[in-house]
This record gives C-alpha cells, sequence and structure tokens, in this order.
C-alpha cells in the first residue's frame, strides 16, 4: 500500500509561503526524490480565488487578502478553525484519473465526517460536500435548506496533485460572508460546531488519517 507521510503544520501558515513550500514538494514528488505527502494546517483569514473565480464573486474586496491560487474552482475561503488538507500524490501510479481522484476526495470528506455522525452529501453540478438542514427554513424557492461543509480543489502538474480539501471544524461562517463560496449564491456554508458537534482539530485529524485508506486503498 502507498502510504503519504503526514505532517500537521503548526500555528496558522501564511499562504504564500505554504504554497510555495507545496509546488517544490510536488516537484520532489514528480522528480521520484520526496514520497507523496498529506499536509493538515490552518491559514489565517484570507480568500483564494481559483481559475474559474468571476470578480463579482468578491463582495467584500480589501476585508482579508486574496490569494491567486491556480488550483480548479472559484473563491473560497480559509482561516482559523478551518483544517486544510494539502493532498501530493503521484496519480501516475495512483491512476490517471482526475474524476476519480476528485470522487476519491469526496469520498473520504464524507468517511470522515461519517466519524462524527454526520451525513455528508454530493451534490450534481456541484463541487464539494454538503448537509442538509432540515432544522432551518427552507430556501425562498421551498427548496431544503442545504449547507456547505467542505471545499475540493485541486490541480495536477505532471500527475502530482496539490491543493485539496477544506473542512470547517469551527471557523467564523461571517468570513464567508465577503466572496460567493464557490459561485454558489442560494446556499449557505456550515461547520461541526454549527452542526453542535464540539470537534476539535485533533478530533478530526485522527479521522482523516483512519478514513484515507479506505478512499486511497494505493
Amino acid at each position: 500500500m502507498l502510504l503519504p507521510e503526514w505532517t500537521v503544520l503548526p500555528g496558522l501558515a501564511p499562504y504564500d509561503e505554504t504554497l510555495a513550500a507545496m509546488e517544490a514538494r510536488v516537484a520532489a514528488i514528480s522528480a521520484g526524490e520526496a514520497p507523496e505527502a498529506i499536509w493538515l494546517l490552518e491559514h489565517p483569514p484570507l480568500y483564494t480565488a481559483g481559475t474559474s473565480a468571476r470578480a463579482e464573486d468578491l463582495v467584500a474586496p480589501g476585508r482579508f487578502p486574496v490569494h491567486v491560487a491556480g488550483r480548479g474552482g472559484q473563491y473560497t475561503y480559509h482561516g482559523p478553525g478551518q483544517r486544510v488538507a494539502y493532498v501530493m500524490l503521484d496519480l501516475n501510479r495512483r491512476g490517471r484519473d482526475v474524476r476519480r481522484f476528485v470522487c476519491a476526495l469526496e469520498d473520504w470528506v464524507i468517511a470522515t465526517l461519517a466519524e462524527f455522525g454526520v451525513t455528508g452529501e454530493r451534490r450534481q453540478g456541484r463541487v464539494g460536500v454538503w448537509v442538509a438542514r432540515p432544522d432551518r427554513a427552507p430556501n425562498p424557492d421551498g427548496s431544503p435548506r442545504e449547507d456547505k461543509i467542505a471545499a475540493i480543489g485541486v490541480k495536477l502538474r505532471r500527475w502530482v496533485s496539490f491543493h485539496g480539501i477544506s473542512i470547517n471544524a469551527e471557523p467564523d461562517l461571517g468570513h464567508f460572508d465577503g466572496i460567493v463560496p464557490c459561485g454558489i449564491r442560494e446556499h449557505g456554508v456550515t461547520s461541526l460546531v454549527d452542526l453542535g458537534l464540539p470537534v476539535t482539530m485533533t478530533d478530526l485529524d485522527i479521522a482523516l488519517q483512519r478514513c484515507f485508506p479506505r478512499s486511497f486503498p494505493g
């Protein structure tokens, strides 16, 4: 079985420096000079713009720094209380299938959430993981309320992945108001604590590592 090297970065990882370090690690993996890696971290409050980001979806320019991420997707938020997992895997060895890789990331998040009794779900046409909110009033059109709890955005270089996933443990959900998260206006965001689950970052890290082999058997 292919097992990546796991690292928990302390404190709040500065975005540009972390991105540069991730790119260097991806190059080393591609060259056969380093093992695959997963970095677990938190960033200071910031917005990132993916390759499909639209200017009108940045609702509050100047509220937090905006970084051009180079990953797929639109605008997203990172900040304290959100677990970011940067996933650097060699798809040359795991199968050169982008759709299957994204599906495996979603499976990993869904399995991790299930460890805490949360039912995470996919939605057609929307990337990420969602939870139904029967405890909330329905949307204006009468459709059931559902909130996003995890985002996914990846990039491949020579079939080695970087960027990855983010799961909301206990971020300030008001910080998402400065953007239209992932370009989706009709749904909100939530977190494990918002769902009434006092999950610590350590709890979440343990669950992520335990569930990883089920989605990425190697």
